[in-house]
């Protein structure tokens, strides 16, 4: 019941501090009872009583709505069951307290598109500068992790929508192996990529959430014989020196260009060294390009299909991608204020082309996967690739959408495959992450080697909600 209260106060606080930091775009208004109900339980389980958010796209059969941000979606009926995700954390003593803002539809509706905001939460800033993005899609779960509201949240991801905003507020977060956590009852973007994910202060707290997560579901075929190759507890491994003797490989094309960034990771090689780590150079992913763009191509045509499917099931006032085009179209003064629906066009116009979009997505995870991280990692002996996650977070300027900023996310993302970012550092107190990633299944060593960086360094990144007078 206390940490259920804290996180209520400390909400309170933050709206009076910052109100436009605009994280939290809805509490459930019976978490105090919930927690209440918990307190009076004889059995404790591993997250008795934890406050934990959900993005506005996990579905929740409760009093809270379950929207993508759209206000399309706001009247749609109570979904009949909680998705998987939030089922599994209620079982583990969670405390869902709330939802959070995302970029709205995940940010697949414009390319003109501003990380953050969606027309039913507003504009989610990043707590370090509120004048700065918090990336996104997973943009409220980050910041309000990054604020101190709850100690943990969860986010979902197709490409960067987890790592982007984690890395870009200053926390972790973890984007598992494509099937590793059932997305049954999250409202897709892409069934070959979208994945839940834990975002959260600590590597050990990412790890403690994805024990209550990780699982097969009869709901999604993705998670078959999962129990198989998932690990009973992925913080077995932590507060021991899993990096001595272990060949990280540095992908330089992925880091960008900003000299700052290459400082701090410089900073951080020697950290990851001085752990006993080998570390090795000249090291790149190939089919990178192509990989992408096949991925690209086969998302936007069976998007449209995937979400008719869970927007017929949900039933309400629209129930298909052009219904949602026709709403949007209708309501312009609210939902196409700051950009239009291109990518919703484009997708419905794709009706007819799945076959050739199932070529070209099998090939990209080819690609991206065996021939890309998989072929690196065994060309040079790895146990692992590393990376700056992001280049500091950018100014927000609504009226031209996201403007410059690096994240480095799709060659994981399109395999399907794990990627772990922990803070690395700070540029003029921006966040700066430092990416690890593996081949399929390996979240536990990840997250081992994220453990020891994460003790090595000491980074502790509070905070200023600088430029909040100016807001």
């Amino acid at each position: 019941m206390d940490l259920v209260a804290d996180a209520l106060r400390r909400m309170d606080a933050c709206e009076q501090v910052a109100p436009a930091l605009r994280a939290v775009v809805e509490r459930n208004p019976d978490a105090a009872e919930i927690a209440r109900r918990l307190d009076r339980r004889a059995y404790r389980a591993p997250l008795h009583g934890v406050p934990i958010l959900l993005k506005d796209n996990i579905d929740t059969a409760d009093r809270m709505l379950t929207t993508a941000g759209s206000l399309a979606m706001v009247e749609a009926p109570t979904p009949a069951r909680d998705a998987t995700v939030a089922a599994r954390l209620r079982a583990a003593g969670a405390v869902l307290i709330g939802k959070t803002n995302l970029s709205e539809w995940a940010n697949l509706r414009s390319p003109r598109s501003t990380s953050g905001w969606s027309a039913r939460g507003g504009l989610t800033r990043n707590p370090h500068d509120l004048r700065r993005t918090a990336s996104g899609s997973s943009s409220g779960s980050a910041a309000a992790v990054a604020a101190g509201l709850v100690p943990a949240a969860l986010g979902t991801e197709t490409n960067g929508s987890i790592v982007s905003p984690a890395s870009c507020c200053g926390i972790v977060g973890l984007k598992p192996t494509v099937g590793l956590i059932s997305r049954a009852g999250i409202i897709p973007l892409s069934r070959w990529q979208d994945s839940a994910g834990p975002m959260t202060r600590t590597v050990r707290d990412a790890a403690l959430l994805l024990n209550a997560l990780a699982g097969e579901d009869s709901l999604d075929p993705q998670t078959g014989g999962v129990d198989e190759r998932r690990e009973t507890d992925y913080a077995a491994g932590l507060g021991g020196d899993a990096l001595r003797g272990v060949r990280l490989g540095v992908v330089r094309s992925l880091c960008g260009k900003d000299p700052r960034v290459h400082e701090i990771l410089e900073q951080a090689l020697g950290q990851l060294r001085a752990a006993g780590a080998v570390v090795v150079e000249g090291v790149e992913i190939p089919h990178q390009r192509e990989a992408s763009g096949l991925a690209w191509l086969a998302l936007l045509t069976e998007f449209r299909g995937d979400l008719n499917a869970y927007l017929e099931r949900r039933g309400g006032r629209v129930r298909s991608l052009a219904e949602v085009i026709a709403y949007n179209t209708s309501h312009a003064d609210r939902e196409l204020t700051y950009f239009g629906q291109e990518f919703f066009q484009e997708a419905e116009s794709r009706a007819g082309r799945e076959e050739q979009a199932a070529e070209a997505r099998q090939l990209a995870i080819e690609l991206a996967g065996p021939k890309g991280i998989g072929a690196t990692l065994r060309e040079h002996r790895l146990d692992a690739l590393i990376c700056a996650t992001n280049d500091p977070a950018t100014p927000i300027r609504l009226a031209e959408g996201d403007r410059g900023g690096r994240t480095a996310s799709t060659p994981a993302a399109v395999a399907g495959w794990p990627h772990l970012t922990v803070p690395m550092g700070a540029v003029d107190g921006l966040p700066v992450g430092l990416s690890f990633m593996g081949d399929a299944w390996s979240e536990a060593r990840l997250l081992a080697y994220g453990d020891v960086f994460e003790r090595a360094s000491g980074i502790q990144l509070t905070p200023a909600f600088a430029g909040r007078e100016k807001i």
